[in-house]
């Protein structure tokens, strides 16, 4: 295991930044997001949950796919994409990188996203333990541990330290471009750390979330449990959830026209909009609480049931933050498991 000092780091973001591209938590506006480092960015590596998760580092809130030219009836198709160059996303926590593991089931199974595995092969992630976990979090249900993260890359920040333990290819060649800013270190801070954080997790409201009714049941009586009606009674359809969600994977396909021709770009879409997959004939789910129905069932019901029972939720708490009416997915699985 490696150290380096934390009033060091710039020296390890501009080593990191000759080769590729940075991407760490700023400081915006009064918000942390992912973005690329520069000398002037106001590093918050320490934020324990920005408000978007890095997904849009491989999953972009909009992307265009390519492009048409059209001259009279010929219409001919432009291929947009370029190589994708590497980069170093660093400071991503347990929960936000077990969330790549729900995205690559959609976007890497067969037929294979090959804009987003562009991104993914291209991307090395460094993940961050986390410290001082907040009441929102709820990464323990879904058996994360928030204090060894994998990744390409571990580390933790201990009192004014950062430690550092490759894990694959891609993170000891990294380790390798940078190794000489690191001094050798045992791992008895570390630990001490983790303990201290675990017993913090011991502690937070949620961590004990009981998720055996999803497993106990079927989807039929989840379905036609009357609870949903209330549930949703107060939903805004503002589809806020869905967009500061690590894990969903919804987007719509546009075109887009200009003077040179179409452009063909993807978006994120969110499952909680009346619009959302509306054809022609119509919506198949026509209130906001089928809709609201639907995004739960596929996070605690219809995603386990088809991966292996992998959920389609890491607890990282966004949603519980960010729900301006409290509608979360914690006060759904508390509803329908307590009353059997």
């Amino acid at each position: 295991m490696l150290k380096i000092k934390t009033d060091k780091l710039n020296e390890l973001y501009s080593r990191i930044a000759e080769s590729e591209a940075l991407y760490l938590p700023i400081n915006k506006a009064n918000a942390a997001n992912y973005d690329e480092w520069t000398s002037e960015a106001e590093v918050s590596l320490t934020t324990l949950k920005t408000v978007k998760s890095p997904k849009d580092l491989f999953f972009p809130q909009t992307q265009d796919m390519m492009r048409f030219k059209t001259e009279g009836k010929n219409i001919s198709i432009i291929d947009v994409r370029s190589p994708e160059q590497p980069f170093v996303l660093m400071g991503v926590k347990a929960c936000d990188f077990k969330a790549f593991e729900v995205l690559d089931r959609v976007f890497l199974s067969d037929p294979v996203d090959t804009y987003y595995k562009a991104k993914r092969d291209a991307g090395t992630i460094v993940t961050l333990a986390c410290g001082k976990p907040e009441e929102s979090c709820f990464c323990k249900v879904f058996g994360i541990d928030a204090t060894s993260p994998m990744g390409d890359v571990t580390t933790w920040i201990c009192g004014d330290e950062l430690f550092w333990q490759p894990n694959t290819e891609k993170g000891k060649a990294l380790t390798e471009r940078v190794k000489d800013l690191f001094a050798e270190g045992d791992d008895a801070a570390v630990k001490e750390q983790q303990q201290k954080t675990k017993e913090i997790i011991e502690k937070l409201p949620f961590s004990n979330l009981d998720l055996s009714y999803f497993e106990e049941n079927g989807v039929n009586d989840i379905f036609n449990r009357p609870e949903w009606q209330d549930l949703s009674e107060g939903c805004l359809a503002c589809g806020t959830c869905t967009f500061v969600c690590p894990t969903c994977q919804c987007f719509d396909v546009k075109d887009y026209k200009t003077n040179k021709g179409v452009i063909r770009y993807r978006c994120w879409d969110s499952c909680m909009y009346s619009d959302f997959t509306q054809m022609s004939h119509g919506n198949n789910r026509t209130t906001q609480m089928q809709r609201y129905r639907q995004r739960f069932m596929h996070k605690l019901k219809y995603y386990p049931e088809n991966n292996d029972g992998l959920y389609s939720c890491v607890g990282c708490g966004r949603c519980v933050n960010k729900c301006p009416q409290r509608l979360n997915i914690v006060k759904v699985a508390k509803t329908l498991g307590g009353k059997k």
